[in-house]
């Protein structure tokens, strides 16, 4: 059993006409989105063997903050190529990754990718939650899929099963 999650970065400062969006941070609430998103994951037992994080501010803080959460988080890789990926992007970094060291793949991102990889790669799970997540994939929003598949190479569209999907208004109302 392969598993892949898809984060999208929590919530960032707006941007400004002339500013790099590469440079964009996460906004206060951001910071404290992704922070009890990593609590979440921590008690959830969601700590992948690889975490592939684009190079944007947003999206490094993003991972800085699930990481410290997370009994011994791996590394972060960052990665060009997840910046504004489009979905047949990402579906070909999970495709290359080794499935001998990594079993559980964390992308850390950008929408409207990971939304779109999310969608082609799920075809089966919770019902509610997969119409939730067609909906939209908002700011710190988890997706969780696996897959029956040995090789991550094998890896094709509707070959995942949703094992969950979380978003960050959903963790503060469990906790409020």
């Amino acid at each position: 059993m392969l598993r892949v999650m898809l984060l999208r970065h929590a919530k960032a400062e707006p941007a400004i006409p002339g500013a790099s969006d590469r440079a964009r941070l996460l906004a206060p609430r951001g910071r404290q989105q992704a922070t009890e998103l990593g609590q979440f994951m921590a008690r959830h037992r969601l700590t992948p063997a690889r975490a592939l994080v684009s190079p944007a501010a947003r999206t490094r803080e993003t991972w800085e903050c699930v990481a410290i959460a997370l009994p011994e988080a791996p590394a972060a890789e960052y990665d060009e190529r997840l910046y504004n990926a489009p979905a047949s992007g990402l579906i070909a970094m999970i495709r290359d990754t080794d499935p001998m060291a990594v079993r559980s793949l964390l992308l850390v991102g950008h929408n409207p990718g990971l939304h779109q990889a999310a969608i082609e790669l799920i075809a089966t799970g919770d019902l509610d939650a997969r119409q939730r997540l067609h909906e939209k994939l908002p700011p710190g929003g988890l997706v969780v899929i696996e897959f029956k598949l040995s090789e991550w190479s094998a890896l094709h569209p509707l070959a995942g099963r949703l094992e969950r999907f979380v978003t960050p208004g959903e963790i503060e109302a469990a906790t409020d």
